[in-house]
């Protein structure tokens, strides 16, 4: 197969004039409210995409949708701050004990997190964010096409400019998932041990469990012959999202959207993130046992302890007026959250809400609690004891620096408590930035400066905003306890993984820089390794005793052409001396899903495998592969794929299955050999209620 080299430039004339037009008028169209957003978002999450970009081309797309600092803000929950520096400002060093709290970093009094006193302080709060996004929307806007825009100039309106819950019987039915860790099935590929995810596709041992379109299908597959035995799903205004099973039941996750008329035309829907929760006891008759309801579009969910964790994104109706509380507070199982279960933001201004709610998958009548973090939203990373909810937000002086609020909710047997919060510098990439370890906090943050944006107009070269990256440490009440700043300048965060006392993290622009981190003292982060070589690394997976497993991109030595996707073994037997034991590249393919979507990656350390989809220029191909120390990789399993949909590879007992979109494969685990296929959705599913 021959090289297929190609190079990603920046933004050109054409883009440059198509900007120009946009921005002349900063009215935001329907198309782009934040609802509209969302569904378009959520659609094209999944498709195929080419991860590997350059900076250049990144910040002029990030122009695109830049209209108003509003659609920035439904899109990324980014929001301005009043706060003038960052934690540990002007540090400068590469270990840093944090000692008295710096000028901007969190102290004890900010760390406390409050729910509102009343709906008026919520809506206040929405209206000061208002205010505050026409201001950005004038000013990006005339940084954008270079003109000026008047103070009485139109903007966009106040709606565009937002933010984008059985019986005795049923619970002695209940069975939970195994938990010996021998079940002979593969699971999830999850971002914490011991806490469970939904998934597009679920096993058992004897059967699968498949999103397929707006169904979830059931196939037995206790013989060589699979078989489709049931199948549920909802009405046509939702979109199931992810499912989730543990022993004798099946969660079914979904947005659903209810429209409003006014003289009888549809003119705007509220969405709903709903819970399906069914009795599978008889795989080939499930029953229906409640249906949870919360306000927002569904973000995800987790499972510890029997019970499920079920987290929205809610953009209130900023055009509301101030009697109609249920236009602009969330609602769970019809019933507007109380005011004390909100949790408020540090600033006096907000746009967005998580939305949580809790119940038990054993007895599933009634949700256990509910509470929303009120301001705006970013990723959402979940410990075993801890909900941490992010947001990306920017000072408001000249230098527009990056900043990231965290909000942190303990969480036990179905029972929320909000327990503090605090900022920190520059941006996280995605959740394996983010980790929780003894007590303590580890994050890993690109700090940038002028907002991550270039304006049309002037020296692009010039406009490149500033990078470097920082390592803090926090305590248990999120004050730093530990920090380490100004690590690799002009770099950017690709990928990282923290694994007990040390923390691996990936920086990219020319070259792959590998970081080790020892974070044996809290206080006093050490930087005790760097391997640079050439391309990068989007994910990080552990492999068994001393290694740890790349998933990434082949680049040239000027950082510009890729070469292909490259998987890397690295030796770190020796943290402080990690070393790039073998190299695979696969030629001619130009992204995979493990670089946004971990659930996407089949892993098996135990089993010596692992598996993903990799997009090229002759179509998409979904690999398996095994490692040798001795012979390096080795390719297992290679399938092409000439269809669309999430694909999965599992495992149950001795066979191996490759789910994409509505069909199934099997294959010999142990030589890969095919055994069956089966296209789903020849049965009728249950009736929706």
């Amino acid at each position: 197969m021959e090289e297929n080299k190609r190079t990603n430039t920046g933004g050109n004339d054409l883009m440059e004039d198509k900007l120009r037009e946009l921005t002349e008028d900063t009215q935001v169209p329907a198309s782009l409210e934040p609802e509209q957003i969302e569904k378009m978002l959520l659609k094209k999450k999944k498709e195929k995409t080419a991860r590997y970009r350059r900076k250049y081309a990144g910040i002029a797309a990030a122009a695109c949708l830049c209209l108003a600092v509003g659609v920035t803000a439904a899109l990324t929950g980014q929001r301005g701050d009043d706060s003038s520096s960052g934690a540990g400002a002007e540090i400068g060093s590469e270990t840093g004990n944090a000692g008295e709290a710096a000028e901007g970093e969190s102290t004890e009094s900010e760390t406390k997190i409050a729910s509102a006193a009343d709906y008026d302080q919520i809506y206040d709060y929405i209206q000061a964010e208002l205010k505050y996004q026409e201001k950005q929307a004038k000013k990006q806007a005339r940084m954008y096409s270079g003109g000026t825009v008047s103070d009485g100039g139109e903007i966009a309106s106040a709606d565009s400019a937002a933010m984008y819950s059985g019986s005795a019987q049923n619970a002695a039915a209940y069975t939970g998932a195994d938990s010996t860790g021998t079940s002979g099935y593969s699971d999830t590929n999850v971002r914490e041990e011991s806490v469970g995810e939904a998934d597009v596709v679920k096993t058992d041992g004897s059967r699968l469990y498949v999103m397929s379109g707006n169904r979830v299908e059931i196939v037995d597959i206790a013989s060589e012959e699979m078989e489709e035995i049931a199948a549920v799903t909802v009405d046509p205004d939702s979109y199931i999202r992810e499912l989730y099973v543990e022993g004798s039941r099946m969660a079914v996750f979904y947005t659903q959207s209810k429209f409003t008329q006014e003289d009888g035309i549809e003119v705007r829907s509220r969405e709903f993130a709903c819970t399906d929760v069914y009795d599978i006891s008889d795989p080939s008759a499930p029953v229906k046992l409640n249906t949870f309801s919360q306000s927002g579009v569904y973000n995800t969910m987790r499972v510890k302890d029997g019970y499920a964790y079920v987290i929205s994104s809610f953009y209130p109706d900023t055009a509301s007026p101030r009697s109609d509380v249920g236009a602009y507070v969330p609602s769970v199982q019809g019933g507007t959250l109380e005011a004390d279960r909100i949790f408020m933001p540090e600033q006096e201004m907000g746009s967005e809400y998580t939305v949580i709610t809790a119940f038990s998958l054993a007895d599933p009548q009634e949700q256990t609690d509910s509470k929303a973090v009120f301001g705006s939203a970013g990723l959402c990373y979940v410990s075993s004891e801890n909900i941490y909810v992010t947001e990306t937000c920017y000072d408001t002086d000249d230098t527009g620096m990056s900043r990231t609020a965290v909000r942190k909710v303990a969480y036990h047997d179905g029972q929320l408590e909000g327990a503090a919060q605090a900022k920190v510098d520059g941006m996280l990439k995605d959740s394996f930035c983010i980790d929780e370890y003894n007590g303590y906090l580890r994050l890993v943050t690109t700090i940038t400066s002028d907002n991550g944006v270039m304006p049309i107009s002037g020296d692009s070269s010039a406009a490149e905003p500033d990078s470097s990256n920082a390592l803090y440490v926090l305590d248990g009440e999120l004050q730093v306890t530990g920090e380490i700043r100004d690590l690799a300048p002009g770099e950017t965060v690709y990928s990282a993984r923290f694994m007990g006392d040390t923390g691996y993290f990936v920086t990219f622009r020319q070259v792959d820089p590998l970081f080790s981190v020892d974070l044996s003292d809290p206080a006093s982060p050490q930087i005790i390794g760097e391997l640079k070589i050439p391309g990068f690394s989007e994910y990080l997976h552990p492999y068994g005793e001393g290694l740890l497993l790349g998933i990434g991109m082949d680049v040239d030595e000027e950082g510009v052409t890729t070469e292909g996707v490259k998987l890397s073994m690295f030796d770190i037997s020796d943290p402080g001396n990690v070393t790039e034991a073998s190299v695979y590249v696969m030629e001619d393919m130009y992204g995979t899903d493990a670089a946004y979507d971990y659930k996407a990656v089949f892993a098996d350390v135990e089993k010596n495998l692992f598996g993903f989809r990799a997009y090229g220029g002759n179509g998409d191909v979904y690999s398996v592969f095994s490692y040798d120390a001795a012979e390096g990789f080795r390719k297992v399993f290679s399938r092409e794929l000439t269809y669309g949909g999430d694909a999965r590879g599992l495992y149950a007992g001795e066979r191996f299955y490759l789910v994409v979109g509505n069909t199934v494969e099997s294959y010999t685990l142990s030589g890969f050999e095919k055994i069956d296929d089966i296209v789903l959705g020849s049965i009728e599913p249950l009736a929706v209620e």
